[in-house]
């Protein structure tokens, strides 16, 4: 198989990861649940992978770093726990549901008001616009780092910039851009970062999390068993646990930490220069073909391994089933979960195919898949 839809997994992971899971699930006992040598071992390691993550963030103290099941549960802890009656919040059209459901669960709820800074036709916004939406009542402003759809990227730094000096807090959804991108928290002033490990961070499902900025208070999303102060009626009150009711993902987030690991031992931008050449071979290579019409604007040179296009007025999903069935590729088609974006580009009802690459795309897959395109077109 040429796969081709690391935007919404990572199908192939480094072996490290594979060993560091395997030996996990056959040595590991639950962290801060014991103090014998396995219990102790995995919240050692816990904790290891807290650092990991920190450092690579930029997020100055590990044990504000929060472990969940993947962004989507981050982006809710960090939604529906900082928000209260009567904010106000910023957002934009590139949003996936991951952040668009919990906001518009707390405005149908009455809590919070919303304002959303558009998108033009080529996925792009104008930063003008988040101070234009500023009023005495915004809380915050929650944004993705770049589209899942396009892989357009917003300038969080900017954002981050007018965020502190209007004392707003800044939520990041960094989903799309997590182990593909450089971020750091303080340079870029976000106050709450979203990630998921599965997709960039070339780590397992089922691990994630939220790195939260000093003085940031979260109320808990879930409460329950958490190893210390168990005869309090409340959750304790101490980062990370006050976030981490219940046994943590001890055995996926061994592979989270051989994942970063990786990372940086090839690099990060090693990875990054990569992933865009793969994808920046794609887009040359399709978008001349007569009846392709590719989407974003590709100007710029902020964007993550993503391209989304459709052929003719061909239903996305007969395009990509095509793709998977007569060529063996990969590809995700549809509305991606992102469908503000969607009516922002004009592709509501036929959707979009996306390609995404990775670290272990290879140049051999892009041109077979470019190869596909133009049968398909022809």
């Amino acid at each position: 198989m040429i796969y081709l839809d690391n935007a919404a997994t990572t199908r192939r992971k480094p072996q490290p990861v594979i060993d560091a899971v395997v030996k996990a699930m056959t040595t590991m006992g639950n962290a801060s649940r014991g103090a014998h040598d396995s219990a102790l071992e995995a919240s050692r390691a816990v904790y290891e992978t807290r650092c990991k993550v920190a450092r690579l963030f930029g997020c100055t103290r590990p044990d504000h770093v929060v472990f969940t099941c993947n962004s989507t549960e981050a982006l809710n802890i960090a939604i529906s726990g900082t928000l209260n009656d009567g904010d106000h919040v910023i957002t934009t059209d590139l949003e996936h549901n991951s952040v668009l459901r919990p906001l518009y669960r707390l405005e149908e709820a009455g809590t919070i008001s919303l304002s959303f800074v558009p998108a033009d036709w080529r996925g792009q916004v104008n930063y003008d616009d988040f101070a234009a939406l500023i009023r005495p009542e915004t809380r915050a402003i929650v944004c993705t780092h770049a589209s899942n759809l396009t892989g357009q990227m917003i300038d969080i730094a900017r954002v981050g910039a007018l965020a502190k000096e209007r004392g707003l807090l800044f939520i990041v959804d960094a989903s799309q851009t997590a182990g593909c991108i450089p971020i750091h928290m303080e340079d870029m002033g976000v106050d709450v970062l979203c990630f998921t490990g599965h997709k960039g961070l070339m780590g397992p499902q089922g691990t994630g999390g939220l790195c939260i900025r000093e003085g940031i208070e979260i109320r808990p999303f879930k409460v329950g068993g958490s190893g210390v102060q168990s005869y309090r009626k409340e959750q304790p009150e101490e980062y990370p646990t006050r976030l981490e009711a219940g046994t943590l993902n001890s055995h996926g987030l061994m592979g989270l930490s051989a994942a970063l690991d990786f990372i940086q031992e090839i690099g990060l931008e090693t990875i990054a220069a990569h992933e865009r050449a793969m994808m920046a071979r794609f887009y040359e290579g399709v978008r001349g073909i007569e009846g392709v019409t590719v989407y974003g604007d590709f100007s710029s040179a902020a964007r993550t391994a993503v391209v989304a296009l459709n052929i003719r007025d061909y239903d996305s999903s007969e395009v990509s089933d095509e793709l998977s069935q007569a060529y063996d590729i990969a590809t995700r088609p549809g509305a991606h979960c992102a469908p503000r974006m969607h009516q922002a580009l004009g592709t509501t009802e036929q959707g979009a195919v996306r390609f995404s690459a990775s670290w272990f795309t290879t140049r051999e897959e892009v041109d077979a898949a470019i190869q596909a395109v133009r049968e398909l077109a022809e």
